[in-house]
C-alpha cells in the first residue's frame, strides 16, 4: 500500500525480500544499497535482535520517471529467515507494494524454500492480501553452486503464479538489479492505474 508525501512530492512503495533462512534476501538488499549513489539513498538499517535481524533502506530510482509529478521512492526490506520469527515477517509484510521471493537453488533447500512460500502465502492471507494479486518476482539464487535444481524444478515447486522469474548469484549481482527493476516496474505500471 503506497504512501504519499505530498510535501516531497514522492510515492513511497515498500519492497520485501521474502524466502528461506541464508537464500540471500539479505545479500541482495545490501548489494543494491553499495550499488546506489549516496545522494540516492538513505542508510542501511538493521533491525536486531539475539537472533534475528531486518534490514531496510531507501532510495530514489533515477530511471523510473514520475507519477502525475510525483518521483517514486522505494523502501527495501529483508525479512529474518527463520519461521520462528514470523511475528517480524508479519510486521515487515505490512503495507508492503511487492515481494522478491529469493529461493535457494541448492537440491538440499527445496523444502526450506517450500516452507518460507507457504508461510508468505499464510501471512498474506491473514493480513488481507491476495497473493496473486500483490506484484511478486521469483529470484532463484546461488546458481553458481554445485548441486542446484534446474530452473524447470524450482519454477514447477514455487512458481505457481506464473511470475517473473530470474536466475541469481546475489553476492555477485548477478539478476539481484533484474528482479528489482522487473518489480519496480510491476508496481509502477499498478500505481498509474495499469495491471501488472
Amino acid at each position: 500500500m503506497s504512501f504519499i508525501n505530498y510535501n516531497a512530492k514522492e510515492i513511497h512503495c515498500k519492497i520485501v525480500y521474502y524466502g528461506p533462512s541464508l537464500g540471500g534476501k539479505t545479500t541482495n538488499v545490501q548489494w543494491i544499497y553499495h550499488q546506489t549513489s549516496d545522494d540516492q539513498k538513505s542508510k542501511l538499517t538493521a533491525l536486531n535482535t539475539n537472533n534475528e535481524r531486518t534490514l531496510f533502506f531507501d532510495f530514489l530510482p533515477l530511471s523510473l520517471g514520475e507519477i502525475r509529478g510525483f518521483k517514486t521512492r522505494f523502501h527495501l526490506y529483508s525479512v529474518p529467515g527463520q519461521v520462528v520469527y514470523d511475528a517480524s515477517r508479519k510486521l515487515v509484510l505490512k503495507g508492503l507494494d511487492g515481494i522478491i521471493f529469493v529461493a535457494d537453488s541448492q537440491k538440499d533447500r527445496m523444502d526450506e524454500n517450500l516452507q518460507a512460500l507457504e508461510n508468505l502465502e499464510t501471512n498474506l492471507k491473514q493480513q488481507g492480501y491476495d497473493i496473486e494479486q500483490v506484484p511478486i518476482v521469483f529470484q532463484y539464487n546461488k546458481r553458481d553452486l554445485p548441486d542446484i535444481l534446474d530452473i524447470s524444478e524450482l519454477r514447477e515447486k514455487l512458481n505457481k503464479y506464473n511470475a517473473p522469474e530470474f536466475e541469481a548469484v546475489a553476492a555477485e549481482g548477478v539478476g539481484v538489479f533484474d528482479s528489482l527493476k522487473t518489480l519496480s516496474k510491476k508496481i509502477v505500471t499498478i500505481l498509474k492505474g495499469g495491471e501488472a
